[in-house]
């Protein structure tokens, strides 16, 4: 005789209990792996930053050796027009119109030369004035180059021309004037024939009061605010903005008979990090950067 075995028609099913228990699994799963990835997409941004500082480094050590010296890094160009460290810095690494820095250059906003008779870039340059130019210094992915209105939008960068291009970090996100890209990275040039290092010595963007660098450089580009928030009415301050914090922050705590900045020699850059605030404790800069209230 064959036996008969009686089949359920019932499926079976998950109960809500296994159900809870799975799902509070993959909960728990991604609250540890999401901190995870995060990290290790914030370092990997940071090898990138620092990828290009060396990147500019080099270029500006080449710059150096073709020029006898490295750029300029003041408030104002020679006319006491604004034009400031980071803008000079792009142009000797691109030149003012990313074609190459032109050797007759006095890094005038304007771009005229020193007599005020000859545009040093025209538009369009000429056979003859490209000849003349060194070349770009960066490859364009190296350089992030961006025009100020590209980051700040138009009518908010006075009072620079916001036609003036400046090198970007790494750290790229949706600004104010509708472009993706990052914050502008800061150059101070070192004033070697000074010895201080005190924010309470600083007198003005003409005079940094005998100390090595002067935080007016790029003041009044620091004071443009973040411009991922600018919303009509401007937007909050960055907290490199107060002497205080720039002289503590770029001071060598391994000197501890006299207050004495890193790169007493050089120059100093400066990138606003993962945050896009200058001054707080993800900023990247060509030293070690020890972040202090």
């Amino acid at each position: 005789m064959k036996s008969i075995v009686k089949h359920s028609s019932r499926k079976k099913a998950f109960t809500i209990i296994e159900l809870l228990t799975v799902m509070s699994i993959i909960v728990i799963l991604i609250g540890v792996l999401v901190p995870a990835l995060n990290n290790v997409r914030r370092y990997a941004k940071k090898v990138k930053q620092m990828a290009q500082f060396n990147s500019i480094q080099a270029a500006i050590e080449l710059f150096s050796n073709e020029n006898d010296g490295y750029p300029p890094s003041g408030a104002f160009d020679g006319v006491g027009q604004s034009y400031c460290g980071a803008m000079k810095l792009c142009e000797a690494m691109m030149g003012r119109d990313l074609l190459g820095f032109h050797p007759d250059s006095v890094f005038r906003a304007d771009g005229m030369d020193a007599t005020n008779t000859r545009q040093i870039y025209p538009v369009p340059p000429t056979t003859q004035n490209l000849q003349a130019r060194m070349g770009t210094l960066l490859q364009f992915e190296n350089a992030n180059a961006y025009r100020l209105v590209d980051i700040y939008g138009p009518g908010n960068s006075t009072p620079f021309n916001e036609n003036s291009f400046v090198l970007c970090d790494v750290y790229t996100r949706d600004m104010g004037s509708g472009k993706k890209t990052g914050m502008p990275i800061l150059y101070y040039k070192a004033d070697t024939s000074n010895y201080l290092h005190d924010p309470n010595q600083v007198v003005d963007a003409m005079d940094s009061g005998g100390n090595i660098y002067n935080i007016y450089d790029n003041q009044v580009l620091v004071s443009l605010g973040k411009p991922w928030e600018r919303a009509g009415a401007g937007s909050s301050a960055h907290s490199l903005a107060t002497p205080a914090r720039f002289y503590r922050n770029t001071r060598n705590n391994q000197i501890t008979t006299v207050r004495r900045p890193y790169r007493t020699d050089s120059y100093i850059l400066i990138s606003a990090g993962f945050d896009g605030e200058y001054g707080t404790a993800d900023d990247i800069s060509n030293f070690e950067w020890r972040y202090r209230e």
